[in-house]
């Protein structure tokens, strides 16, 4: 049997034309114009004021926190601290400063998944078509986002004092024997606290979910109804990965809030009994003008607030991207 022979190759000249996948240069980017150029430089003087503004009233006061935090004294007579990051070392062994840390995270572990978690069942309520007075309901859960908070916490501590409505109801009823003194003890205060935020910032929550769940195709939920899925599988299976990225936006929007939480620890239980409730916002108040105002000091506490909050919202980020 003859083998075959292996053709000779031809060799290719050095003019042939290139044949292939041989990418094609890039044409040269074009000269603006000098109309163009204005233009451009004009946008870019119009933004020059506002970017100049955000400089001077975010990072420069960032910045001067950033020293300060350095610094030690009372009031506006401060020098730098030796060492210099005495006042973070302080940090550590300030019994407050924990227990307001530990109130904070409290506050964040109970309240946040509990609201985000209504505010999600109530926008689903009340996206179903066939509800009646719909404009009345969303208006009614969103209005105490709305409320003042002067007047909500006057009204939650008129409700929860010892001859308020809501010791009058439940000894009414007979739940309790005696009216119980809900802003005096350290568990029923966060509880009052809890449940205020709950009631403010649910509708405010709720909006998001029922923006998000108006872009939703109908098809999608009624396909999986057709195919044997309960009202709550279909919910869960098919709404609720779709809200994802509106979920992690209000978790990180709920938990920034809540690690800078100051208006209720100040106005509804004012940081009772004995510092339980406060808040470490509300101990950064404390420290920069109650008493003896000590600046240095409140300025390491913020700075601590910051990393805290930039942690938290990196990891949720991170786990919203592994989940999606």
């Amino acid at each position: 049997m003859a083998r075959p022979t292996a053709t000779a190759r031809r060799p290719v000249p050095e003019d042939a034309p290139v044949t292939g996948t041989v990418a094609a240069p890039l044409p040269p980017r074009p000269k603006l114009s000098r109309l163009e150029r204005r233009k451009s430089l004009t946008g870019w003087a119009f933004l020059l004021p506002a970017s100049l503004l955000i400089l001077w009233l975010s990072f420069w006061p960032m910045i001067q926190a950033a020293i300060l935090s350095l610094q030690t004294g009372r009031g506006t007579r401060l020098s730098f601290a030796e060492p210099l990051w005495s006042n973070y070392q302080r940090l550590l062994e300030d019994e407050t400063f924990r227990l307001t840390l530990q109130n904070t995270f409290i506050y964040l572990v109970i309240q946040v998944p509990l609201m985000l978690i209504m505010a999600l069942v109530l926008a689903n309520l009340l996206n179903n078509p066939n509800l009646r007075f719909k404009s009345m309901w969303r208006t009614a859960i969103f209005l105490p986002s709305a409320v003042g908070l002067v007047s909500y916490a006057l009204v939650f501590r008129t409700m929860f004092a010892n001859d308020g409505l809501v010791n009058d109801l439940l000894v009414g009823v007979g739940i309790l024997d005696s009216p119980v003194n809900w802003l005096g003890q350290t568990g029923t205060a966060r509880f009052v606290l809890v449940l205020g935020l709950l009631w403010r910032w649910t509708g405010y929550n709720m909006i998001f979910y029922l923006a998000a769940l108006q872009t939703i195709d109908r098809s999608t939920i009624e396909a999986a109804k057709i195919d044997g899925a309960s009202s709550a599988k279909a919910f869960w299976y098919v709404t609720v990965p779709q809200l994802k990225p509106m979920i992690l936006l209000t978790a990180i929007m709920s938990t920034n809030g809540t690690l800078q939480l100051f208006d209720e620890s100040y106005a509804l239980t004012a940081g009772g009994p004995a510092n339980t409730s406060m808040t470490i916002s509300h101990y950064l108040y404390q420290v920069s003008f109650r008493n003896s105002p000590n600046f240095g000091y409140a300025s390491a506490i913020s700075y601590v607030i910051l990393i805290i909050v930039a942690a938290l919202a990196v990891v949720q980020l991170k786990v919203g991207d592994k989940r999606d």
